[in-house]
């Protein structure tokens, strides 16, 4: 066999490490965002970073599309480079499989939620997932299947079976865990908002199982208690 030569294995060993140096370069400018106010208030739910998001776009926008550096910096486990690699990556560039396994990778709230919009929903196999998702054992996983519903119940409902759906939410939504909660409650809400057919039984299910009602809302914002977001909802369109 030819012998790699002196030269050959000089510049491959330069540009591997070249390529390390780019990624930390762009690791430290993450450091440099890190704001402890913003990671008290991201910590109160459940976020475990303290970057500001307003910042870590404008780094996202500097360094445009990066499908490499996007997959190195998930790599990482850090939340805030998790983060800015869902805003530089190409969405259409992941298999079925790596989606699936970043979602059970994606344990804070953040980032699982910037995966499922930013992501996965830009993705070919969105559809797949989310027949796929919701029956899963895991309710965090599961909930990502009920946003992608959510969002043909809103965009594209052609095919969905509304009435299916409303039998599903109120035999399961108020017990199911928090996370699967809210987004079986997204999905309630929605229904009731666009499609004024099943908007009675929405209102109904919403008051009799009284999910979220409490929940702290600041003023200015819409309740998520689905009978209160649909008909506030409703009247916005009205008007």
């Amino acid at each position: 066999m030819p012998e790699t030569t002196p030269t050959e294995t000089t510049v491959a060993e330069v540009m591997a490490e070249l390529a390390e140096l780019a990624e930390l370069a762009e690791l430290a400018e993450l450091a440099e965002l890190e704001d402890p106010k913003a990671r008290a208030v991201n910590e109160k739910h459940g976020d475990d970073h303290g970057v500001n998001l307003g910042r870590l776009r404008a780094l996202a926008k500097r360094l445009k599309t990066q499908q490499e550096l996007a997959r190195r910096l998930w790599e990482t486990g850090d939340t805030a480079a998790r983060l800015l690699a869902l805003l530089i990556c190409r969405p259409k560039a992941f298999t079925r499989d790596e989606l699936d396994a970043m979602l059970r990778e994606a344990r804070t709230p953040k980032v699982h939620d910037w995966l499922v919009n930013y992501l996965v929903k830009k993705n070919p196999h969105a559809e797949e997932l989310r027949l796929a998702w919701p029956a899963d054992p895991d309710p965090v996983v599961a909930s990502a299947g009920w946003a992608l519903t959510t969002e043909r119940v809103a965009k594209r409902p052609e095919g969905l079976d509304l009435a299916g759906l409303l039998d599903t939410i109120e035999a399961e939504m108020k017990d199911a865990p928090d996370r699967l909660q809210w987004a079986m409650n997204h999905c309630l809400a929605r229904i009731g908002i666009e499609h004024a057919e099943h908007r009675t039984r929405a209102l109904d299910i919403g008051e009799r199982l009284e999910v979220l009602k409490d929940y702290p809302t600041s003023p200015g914002c819409t309740s998520p208690f689905a009978p209160v977001w649909i008909t506030e909802m409703v009247r916005r369109q009205q008007n």
